[in-house]
Formats: structure tokens, C-alpha cells, sequence
């Protein structure tokens, strides 16, 4: 059976636990000292700040217009990414203190699905009617993602493709147009080695981060690869013959990554090509982390091209990049195009005793109202496709903004591999991405196979 992520912290705290109960300090370790904490309101979980849960007042007044019987408790948790999220989540349910929903990422919904969410199944095929609207207006990649073995556990509510973010500035000294939707490989080094030649030191053409969202992934997508195995479930034909008739034959019942790909020679092919932009100095060694400080650095005209999503529209604006001091295209092509996304939305979790009131509340955060509420400046890319309009990127978006959700329509597009076991496998592949793509072609082989033993290793946790 699959461990829990972040298997030693959770361990950890309910030991802790056992003895801390006795103690005065159990009540606010367990948060039983916060006002509200035990009263009968439905608690949602979000990642963020108790900022981030002010801001959503007015998603919470609206969905109390409706259900006036239904108090609503935002509950931020505050971490330095989603797996650390995830884990104080874990912490929550081992001290017997969880919400009733809680936003997660592609990167926890398989861990949730199998340990700790509700499948939302039966839900959707009663209120069928209800929520028509939003499958209608929602592209079937996005819902396939958060799939697990024939069942849907998330409506997911935004997503960010990785794409690939251009600096005009810098295409403007080099001589370089915006790059054909089918752009190559060979087109990306031609365009980042004229990018070198006409900037001065402390420029650099590509810049990227060593993580699963936007790191090496989408160069093996591209190559038509991935450092997991990856099969599809059966199962899910309800969902797709009454919501997607006439595409049931091209969904599934999810993803499954069971397996290391890290011996496949195309994984080979995309760590050698990495390797070689970062040897000939057209890109950085792969930067730790999320890469928050890249706002600054690409604002301020040092990079050339980077990864990311519709996510980073608004940071830029407030960074004070024009429209027109950016662009954002597909990612280069290499034996496919197919890209690679991160989605999220709410998941029920199995130890609520408020299901029914947990499902108005992800009705309603799927419903158009709810997602206009949510969703009030381009930092994320709705997983609504009507939501994606001019009114969305007026004043801040780049002139191609309708790349970010023509990415799913004009390319094949899969989530970031996320199985249960996650942060055991995002761990294994970061540990080993930074000597692959640094030292010389010699040591990427046996890179690769400890990436490899490291990977099964994970997925053996």
C-alpha cells in the first residue's frame, strides 16, 4: 500500500502527539485554541495567507446568499509550496483536525484520491443538469487529470500550461520574429544563440528550474517521452458519454505512473540537449525552487525565454512590464509538441461529516458566478474557456494571451506525472537533474541511472 507523502514528518507528529496530549500545548499545536476551529461551520483549507482567505469574502458572501444554512470557514495554511502544503494537511488528519475540502494540485490529486478525497461521482451524475454548464465550458484534458482509476475526485478551477515566455526586448536586439506555433528545437537554439551574440554580460537567453512544473518535463513531453512510465485507466466512460459524447474513445479513467522511464534513450536525448544548452552558456544550471525571483530577473530584461504559465501575467504587470514588453508562445517541438500542465481544484476529503454541504461549495466555486469571483485578474488561467477573454488580459496580457488555453486545443496536452507517491519521485528526480545537465556528456549516463534506481525506489515507498 502507498505510504503517505512525507512519510517522517506525519510519523513524527502523531508521535509527538501521543505524549503532547497530556501536555498544554496540544491545544494549539492542533489549533484547538482558534476561534471557530470546532464550531459547525463547513471548513475549507486554501494555500496561502489569512490575506489570500480575506480575499476571498465575497466568493464566501455569495455562496452564503445562497445557502444562508451553510456557515463557511476559510482556513489559509501557509507553506513554502504544495508539497509542504500537502504534508501540513497530513498533519491535520493525524491530529484529527482536517477540513471538510481542500484545494489541491495535480501534484497531491492521486495521493488524495487514493488516501483521503471523496469520489465526487455520485454527486455529479445526480446533479447532472447542474453542472452541464461547466463541463460544456471546460476542455476534457482538465477533467481526465484529476481522474483516478475510473473515478473523479476534483472539478478543477484553473491550470497553467508550461509555455514558453518571450522577452521583445531581447528578440528585438537579436533580430528574431515570434516563433511559428510549430517551432523546433533547432529554432529555440538558433533564436537563444542570437539572443547571446547581441546582449552584453549578465544575460541569458533560458532560464528554468530544477522542480516538475516547467523543469526538464516539458522538454521529455516534447520529445514524446517522461522519466515515468504512463498507461491509462479504464473506466470514467459515465463522465465522458454524458458530458463529452462523441470523445468517450479519446478519455480515460486517468493517468497511472507506475513505473521509471529514466532508461528510455529519448529521456537520454532531452538531458543531453538540456546538457548542451547549459554547457554552450545559451542557459542557466537549473535554479531550485519556484522560481519567484525570475519575475525580477525577467522584468528587468537579463533573461531571454522562460517556462510558465498564464499565471505569471499579472506579476509581470505589477513588476511593471507593458503588453508589449513580453509575448508568450508554444513550447518548441521536438519529435511532438505535446505539452504538459499543473490544474487544481477543491477535493472533498473522506473524513468530513458535511459531504453534501462540502459539494454545494464545489458546485457553486464551479459554477460561472463562483469562478468570476475567484478569478478577478489573469494570475492563473481559468479552466473555463469562456473565462479566457480580452476582458481577463486587457491592459496586462501579452499580444498572444490565447496561448494559454489554445494550448489544449491545438496540441496533445497531459498533466505533470503525479502518482501518489509524488513527493518521494519529485524529490528522486530533482536530487539527480542538476548533475545530469552540468558535467559532461560522459557522466549523463550514469546520472540517469541513479535517477533510475532512485525513481523505483520512490515508487516502491
Amino acid at each position: 500500500m502507498t505510504q503517505l507523502s512525507r512519510r517522517g514528518l506525519l510519523t513524527g507528529a502523531v508521535g509527538v502527539g501521543s505524549a503532547a496530549l497530556l501536555g498544554s500545548q496540544w491545544s494549539r499545536l492542533i489549533g484547538a485554541d482558534i476561534p471557530g476551529r470546532y464550531d459547525n461551520s463547513l471548513s475549507i483549507a486554501i494555500l496561502g495567507t489569512n490575506q489570500d482567505a480575506a480575499a476571498r469574502k465575497s466568493l464566501v458572501d455569495a455562496f452564503n446568499a445562497q445557502h444562508p444554512d451553510i456557515p463557511v470557514r476559510l482556513q489559509a495554511v501557509q507553506a513554502a509550496d504544495w508539497a509542504d502544503f500537502f504534508a501540513k494537511i497530513l498533519t491535520m488528519v493525524a491530529a484529527g483536525t482536517p477540513p471538510d475540502v481542500c484545494v489541491v494540485a495535480t501534484e497531491g490529486a492521486q495521493l488524495f484520491a487514493e488516501r483521503l478525497a471523496e469520489p465526487l461521482d455520485a454527486y455529479i451524475q445526480r446533479d447532472a443538469a447542474e453542472v452541464k454548464n461547466y463541463f460544456e465550458d471546460v476542455h476534457p484534458s482538465l477533467i481526465e487529470a484529476f481522474m483516478y482509476k475510473g473515478s473523479l475526485y476534483q472539478m478543477p478551477i484553473d491550470f497553467n500550461a508550461a509555455n514558453i515566455y518571450l522577452n521583445t526586448a531581447a528578440m528585438e536586439r537579436a533580430g528574431v520574429a515570434y516563433p511559428a506555433a510549430d517551432w523546433t528545437h533547432e529554432d529555440f537554439l538558433a533564436m537563444a544563440r542570437r539572443m547571446k551574440r547581441a546582449s552584453g554580460t549578465g544575460f541569458i537567453p533560458f532560464y528554468w528550474t530544477n522542480r516538475l512544473w516547467g523543469g526538464v518535463v516539458p522538454w521529455l513531453y516534447a520529445n514524446d517521452t517522461s522519466f515515468l512510465t504512463e498507461k491509462k485507466a479504464s473506466g470514467g466512460q459515465w463522465l465522458w458519454q454524458q458530458f463529452y459524447p462523441g470523445q468517450e474513445d479519446a478519455y480515460s479513467g486517468g493517468y497511472l505512473w507506475e513505473g521509471s522511464n529514466a532508461s528510455d534513450p529519448r529521456v537520454a536525448e532531452s538531458f543531453e540537449f538540456l546538457r548542451a544548452v547549459v554547457e554552450e552558456g545559451l542557459g542557466t544550471s537549473p535554479a531550485q525552487g519556484g522560481g519567484n525571483e525570475l519575475v525580477g530577473q525577467f522584468s528587468g530584461g537579463s533573461i531571454g525565454m522562460t517556462p510558465a504559465g498564464g499565471y505569471w501575467v499579472q506579476g509581470l504587470s505589477e513588476a511593471g512590464l507593458a503588453p508589449e514588453d513580453y509575448d508568450v508562445a508554444y513550447f518548441p517541438k521536438g519529435r511532438s509538441q505535446r505539452h504538459q500542465f499543473g490544474a487544481a481544484g477543491y477535493a472533498i476529503l473522506k473524513t468530513s461529516k458535511r459531504k453534501d454541504e462540502a459539494w454545494e461549495w464545489v458546485k457553486f466555486c464551479t459554477s460561472l458566478e463562483g469562478m468570476k469571483l475567484a478569478f478577478t485578474k489573469p494570475d492563473t488561467t481559468p479552466t473555463r474557456r469562456s473565462m479566457c477573454d480580452e476582458a481577463l488580459y486587457a491592459g496586462k496580457g501579452p499580444a498572444h494571451w490565447k496561448v494559454f488555453y489554445d494550448t489544449l486545443d491545438q496540441h496533445p496536452c497531459a498533466p505533470i506525472p503525479a502518482p501518489p507517491q509524488q513527493a518521494a519521485v519529485e524529490t528522486a528526480l530533482i536530487k539527480n537533474v542538476l548533475g545530469a545537465v552540468t558535467g559532461s556528456a560522459a557522466v549523463l549516463p550514469g546520472a540517469l541511472e541513479r535517477l533510475d534506481a532512485d525513481l523505483t525506489r520512490a515508487l516502491e515507498s
